[in-house]
């Protein structure tokens, strides 16, 4: 199960509830006083918010949860994606005072669209500025029109505040179920149904992600936290996968141990999983490979401990798989479900003293977060979400390598795309080709993905030749005419020549970047820049300045739609202005404003299109840049 939620809703301080219902811990940590069980990062705790997500385990009676406290900042919303593919429910968080808020709506819409079934608890009911009937329509406006309340609230917004629960016969329930089935709904009109007949149909309904049940309570008084672990026992599905089926897993965590090595967090699905036993594993992006891990560890009553073999339905923590990557399956491979979220479309260069150092603890951050995308040129350069990741890779350096750092300011990442149809090819023995082999490419454009054929015959070449000239093909289009990463084109292979005495799979690694790059050349490329889709709901009297703004930020609003207490506008911005213009919207919108951004194309940009230093260093003349290549 995960706890999701937008930041400050009260994730953290739920779970350390829900951890103290359980009998697991004794006294109920606060997320301000850095003592709750699944902040463990010093900066969690200064900070007060959850960066890293975090598993622990407990009982609920004859219901065994593995918990997964997830960051509800948007900068680490790559960390909410890899819980999410791991979840068979979620209870989604909102605060009574805030409301919906950005993050809320993202999170419930992805929750939709995998259809985890999810539970909403709204926190905070003894705060002041607390609201019941109106955040209800809110929920319903902008979240979902299939969440129904399990109860109401007396003396809301003191701390008095408790929450009752409603019959399941009552007609608010009854009505949202009818709606979904027409046996339900025949017998309902009958008033033939029994409370048997409600409780089954509304875990049906919630197991279907078709209804989400909304409970209210205060994590730190505890009112309505015993209904929300009833909710989740009787309505949420229960994993049904048995150890006897063939082992499926996913590794959704990589983190470093103290001494440095890999431990890789994986929910077992199915079968079961032994240490020191070999395993198939299948990465996203490679071939599968057998690896035997030297420990496993599962996850009980808020801690770990060692096991000779862990079965469906618990989570692992895994020792030993050197080459291990969050989103490996383990076992049988199956359907994945995809990258929910954007990658990041910013960068920035992080600058040290040691250089080399810098760029190994960059390399090890990015193996626990694959979104974060490290480039070595003549500066090092990290790719983001928001500004907020600085502070917490700069805390990270600092804390586990002792590494003081700067950072530049943040730019968004470009793409190319190939405008044509190039070709070149370099025979071997020919004038500046050192090299004992010959090859030749054709580019031409695509519109998504990197199709690599070949013309050649398969057999004319040794296959460890054509890994080779694949291999240094897709490391090549990783940097275009202009220094940017090139996602989309077809290449063909159209010429090879070797020398079955001299010619080494080196000689076409070195030969093959010049030649591609000259067949990039001949076809050009367009710079483009990332556009992010936009939604943004503003008080009405606040519209000719927010839109004014937008045209200042070539923002695009496609759509406009007028209700009586607010205007919805969407459309496009780029992304280099949109946290700029995000940053004024408080000062625009009295702080009424609610943004909600995700990626949504790449666009062309004005010249002069931006440029970056490619990894070499070398210059972007590519007359200069063959004939250096050569020489080397």
């Amino acid at each position: 199960m995960g706890i999701v939620a937008h930041v400050d809703a009260g994730k953290t301080s739920l779970t350390e509830r829900l951890l103290y219902a359980a009998g697991v811990i004794d006294r109920v940590g606060r997320v301000d006083a850095g003592d709750t069980q699944t902040d463990s990062m010093d900066l969690e705790r200064k900070r007060g918010i959850t960066i890293r997500s975090a598993v622990v385990s407990f009982e609920l009676g004859d219901l065994s949860v593995n918990l997964i406290d997830t960051p509800g900042h948007s900068d680490f919303i790559a960390e909410v994606e890899r819980a999410l593919s791991v979840l068979d429910g979620a209870v989604l968080v909102i605060s009574a005072v805030e409301g919906v808020q950005v993050q809320t709506r993202l999170l419930m819409r992805t929750l939709a669209r995998l259809r985890i079934p999810t539970c909403l608890f709204v926190n905070k009911i003894d705060r002041v500025g607390a609201r019941y009937d109106e955040l209800l329509a809110d929920i319903a406006r902008l979240l979902t029109t299939s969440a129904v309340p399990m109860g109401s609230v007396r003396d809301l917004g003191t701390r008095a505040a408790r929450f009752s629960p409603f019959s399941l016969q009552n007609r608010g329930l009854g009505e949202l179920l009818a709606e979904r089935n027409d046996e339900f709904l025949a017998r309902y009109l009958d008033d033939s149904l029994s409370v048997d007949d409600y409780a089954a149909e509304l875990r049906r309904q919630v197991g279907a992600a078709q209804v989400h049940p909304v409970y209210f309570g205060s994590a730190m008084t505890g009112d309505g936290v015993p209904e929300l672990i009833e909710g989740i026992r009787s309505w949420l599905p229960r994993a049904t996968a048995g150890p006897s089926d063939d082992l499926r897993a996913r590794v959704f965590k990589v983190e470093r141990g103290a001494a440095g090595q890999k431990i890789a967090s994986a929910r077992v699905f199915a079968g079961s999983l032994s240490s020191r036993a070999y395993v198939d594993v299948h990465p996203a992006d490679g071939p599968s490979y057998q690896a035997r891990p030297t420990a496993v560890d599962v996850f009980e009553r808020g801690s770990r401990r060692s096991v000779e073999r862990a079965e469906a339905g618990q989570i692992v923590a895994l020792r030993g798989l050197k080459e291990i990557r969050i989103g490996d399956q383990l076992g049988v491979r199956s359907s994945g479900v995809g990258q929910l979220f954007a990658p990041p479309t910013l960068e920035t260069v992080v600058s040290a003293g040691d250089r080399m150092r810098l760029f190994q603890a960059l390399t090890q951050l990015a193996e626990q977060d694959p979104l974060i995308r490290v480039r070595k040129a003549d500066d090092l350069t990290v790719s983001l979400y928001g500004e907020v990741q600085k502070e917490v890779i700069a805390s990270l350096l600092e804390s586990e390598y002792g590494l003081a750092v700067t950072f530049s300011e943040t730019s968004p990442i470009y793409v190319e795309r190939v405008d044509g149809v190039g070709t070149s090819y370099r025979e071997m023995g020919a004038a500046g080709n050192p090299w004992v082999a010959g090859v030749g490419f054709r580019v031409s454009p695509l519109a998504e993905g990197i199709d690599y054929r070949l013309e050649v015959e398969l057999g004319a070449l040794p296959r460890a030749f054509h890994t080779a000239i694949e291999e240094t093909v897709r490391q090549t289009l990783q940097q275009g005419l202009s220094g940017w990463e090139i996602p989309s084109c077809r290449i063909d292979l159209t010429y090879t020549e070797y020398s079955s005495v001299g010619t080494t799979a080196a000689d076409f690694r070195r030969l093959v970047p010049p030649v591609l790059m000259q067949a990039i050349h001949d076809a050009g490329t367009t710079v483009l820049e990332p556009i992010n889709h936009f939604e943004l709901d503003i008080p009405p009297d606040s519209i000719s300045r927010v839109l004014g703004h937008l045209a200042e930020s070539r923002g695009l609003v496609e759509h406009t739609t007028l209700h009586p207490d607010h205007a919805h506008l969407e459309g496009t911005i780029p992304a280099a202005t949109t946290h700029p213009f995000e940053s004024h919207l408080p000062t625009l919108t009295h702080g009424e404003a609610l943004l909600t951004t995700t990626f949504h194309t790449h666009h062309p940009v004005p010249t002069p299109a931006p440029t970056r230093p490619r990894t070499d260093g070398n210059p972007l003349n590519h007359n200069e840049y063959l004939v250096h290549l050569n020489r080397q």
